[in-house]
């Protein structure tokens, strides 16, 4: 399928999860990774600024062992981590150039953007910078990651049409999420005519182990293929999308998604039906009713990250990976410099202005037993 001028086949190659050995990424393993992927007519690769090694090693296992016009190579700009300044930020795309050894980037995303995280991108004029990058050739095509509401991803794409491109978090999971609201993000950008790039269609490997009663179904429906196949289809079948990124962790995960996507077609009345069973599944399981408004954190005295606390308990809920969940919290509520639900003081504000009238001071309690967060000490 050809979007923005270029010829990518439905799965690109995520590389926030490479392979590890010894405490760090496995640059052999992952060469072999890179080659079944292209001798497979695979050529979309993702990389971050962020994502520790990532680019260093993508360096060594491809673009220094294959011509450049035989990829797409994309990488991303987090200008709201540790940037005090416009420079500090373009200073990212320099050192990503450097790590990677591409002379250019096909594709180049302003990275995460939503709710705190745009303002960095808009001190910073980041907008008018990478339009002038687009113009110098060293970016192809400009677009953005983003994770928040619809109504903030058509405030965005309403202020800055000339933008390619948007990356969204879409699964069958977070398909009709009050949290995640995948359907409606989707429905924003392509309301803009903007083709979609699909980030987390398994959920960050969670929907490879979903609830039993999924497994089950899926299984049943075709027992030849993995229930990570579902996902990653349920994704790929979605109009206007360029490519679903995939972060394949070994040689393993590599073959499974290849032998489903090589030859991808679209998914059949029953197989869509099946889906539509799974997503029935998952809203049958009782989950805290937070739909994310944040009036609550509006109130709160203490700056709580009480929304972002419940998205990281429902998935809990959900899949029962407690490893994951505490990740999550940790992610959401700890690298956005909020607090913990241990620091609630129980003074009740947030109940009051809760659409949702949820017991949220007792449900704060519960996240804490269960994801067994500890309160930190003051120094």
């Amino acid at each position: 399928m050809s979007y923005l001028g270029e010829e990518i086949k439905k799965l690109g190659f995520g590389l926030m999860r490479l392979p590890q050995k010894d405490g760090k990424i496995d640059i052999e393993q992952t060469k072999v990774m890179v080659d079944k992927f292209l001798e497979a007519g695979f050529t979309y690769f993702d990389t971050a600024w962020a994502y520790a090694g990532s680019e260093d090693a993508i360096r060594q296992a491809l673009v220094e062992r294959y011509p450049r016009q035989k990829f797409q190579l994309a990488t991303k700009n987090a200008a709201w981590i540790n940037c005090k300044t416009r420079q500090d930020a373009i200073s990212q795309f320099e050192t990503s150039l450097k790590q990677t050894g591409a002379d250019y980037f096909d594709f180049y995303l302003l990275h995460n953007l939503g709710d705190r995280r745009t303002k960095a991108f808009d001190d910073f004029e980041m907008w008018d910078w990478i339009l002038e990058k687009k113009k110098e050739g060293k970016i192809k095509h400009a677009g953005f990651s983003f994770h928040s509401t619809p109504e903030e991803l058509d405030e965005i794409l309403t202020k800055h049409p000339q933008m390619d491109f948007v990356q969204l978090q879409i699964n069958y999971a977070d398909w009709e999420s009050p949290a995640i609201q995948s359907k409606a993000c989707y429905e924003v950008a392509r309301k803009h005519g903007k083709p979609v790039i699909i980030m987390e269609p398994v959920k960050g490997g969670l929907l490879a182990n979903p609830p039993k009663k999924i497994q089950d179904l899926f299984q049943k429906a075709n027992p030849n293929v993995s229930v990570a196949s579902w996902a990653i289809k349920f994704a790929a079948n979605l109009e206007g999308v360029i490519t679903v990124l995939s972060g394949m962790s070994n040689i393993e995960q590599m073959e499974d998604n290849i032998s489903f996507m090589k030859d991808f077609k679209k998914l059949s009345k029953e197989e869509m039906q099946t889906i539509e069973e799974a997503q029935n599944i998952l809203k049958k399981i009782p989950l805290i009713p937070c739909t994310t408004c944040n009036y609550c954190a509006k109130v709160c005295p203490m700056k709580i990250g009480i929304s972002d606390t419940f998205t990281a308990m429902n998935e809990f809920t959900l899949y029962q990976n407690l490893e994951a969940a505490k990740k999550r919290e940790e992610w959401l509520v700890g690298r956005h410099a909020l607090n913990h639900a241990t620091e609630c003081i129980k003074c009740g504000k947030c109940e009051t202005v809760c659409p949702q009238h949820i017991p949220i001071r007792d449900q704060l309690d519960k996240v804490v037993e269960a994801l067994n967060l500890r309160k930190e000490e003051k120094v």
